[in-house]
């Protein structure tokens, strides 16, 4: 097991930059994922140590909620020393804003729990980019190029706050970044972009064929190097072309279907006002 108290030995402050980690056990086609085995540890475990590996991170913290089904989320964190916020169920961007408000940071890193192949060299990638930049908010989601399963937004802690007292709706309070990127007159939002393109390769977890995908790739490298990363994958992946799973086998951010989605590139959203 990897040391997750080293790396939180002190608490940061204002100027910092903290990856929040998104999870719960509540999933519709595979509940309790997060606690799933992988090579012998739950997947949140294995994200978690894979997060830690970003060295532009100055602490990994979990947010999950109060309702009492998480409570096993809570207990993992306690066992590996990570810290762990509890807040509303739903209501995820008041979750974020609770953990803000404990951690104080400047800039927030978020990171969904079901990605256990995310990349720390991706995350330390756009957290660099991000503060090369004048932005307020820079993702690899926008118009995504790299493989669903790596996703990484990052976000001014004054972005989400302004974007909390506006008059927001439930879905942007559910997925917490949505309303940034719907309001690019108010936010000043980036795309990074990797090359070549790899959106259409699947790694996340969603359903049991995610998970024995995950797995197979875990047997495969974890044992002989425990901190494989992106280009390791695509080897293994490229001498095994039938492995590999796509946005045919699942579509990509399903749960934004129907949604206006602003500057994001998502197939299924609905128009934007300025668009009707």
């Amino acid at each position: 097991m990897e040391d997750f108290a080293a790396k939180d030995s002190t608490m940061p402050g204002s100027g910092s930059t903290i990856a929040i980690v998104q999870a719960r056990m509540g999933s519709t086609r595979l509940p309790g994922k997060v606690l799933a085995d992988l090579c012998g540890a739950p997947v949140l475990q294995r994200q978690l140590e894979r997060v830690r590996r970003a060295t532009s991170l100055d602490r990994v913290v979990v947010a999950t909620s109060t309702d009492e089904t998480d409570l096993p989320i809570v207990e993992l964190c306690e066992s590996l020393d990570v810290p762990c916020f509890r807040g509303d169920l739903n209501d995820v961007l008041a979750r974020f804003l609770g953990a803000i408000n404990e951690f104080n940071p400047e800039v927030v890193v978020r990171i969904t729990a079901d990605c256990p192949l995310i990349s720390p060299s991706v995350i330390d990638s756009i957290v660099h980019s991000f503060f090369e930049s004048d932005c307020d908010y820079l993702s690899n989601t926008l118009d995504p190029t790299f493989p669903d399963g790596v996703d990484v937004e990052v976000v001014r802690v004054r972005a989400l706050r302004a974007l909390a007292r506006l008059d927001t709706d439930i879905h942007e309070r559910e997925h917490v970044t949505l309303g940034i990127y719907r309001r690019p007159e108010q936010f000043v939002v980036r795309n990074f972009t990797g090359d070549p393109d790899l959106s259409n390769l699947r790694w996340t977890v969603d359903s049991p064929e995610d998970l024995e995908f995950v797995r197979w790739v875990y047997t495969k490298l974890f044992y002989t190097n425990p901190k494989f990363d992106f280009a390791e994958i695509l080897e293994l992946l490229g001498e095994n072309i039938g492995k590999s799973r796509t946005d045919s086998d699942s579509r990509r951010n399903s749960a934004l279907d129907g949604l206006n989605t602003g500057v994001m590139q998502h197939r299924n959203c609905a128009p934007s006002p300025t668009d009707i």
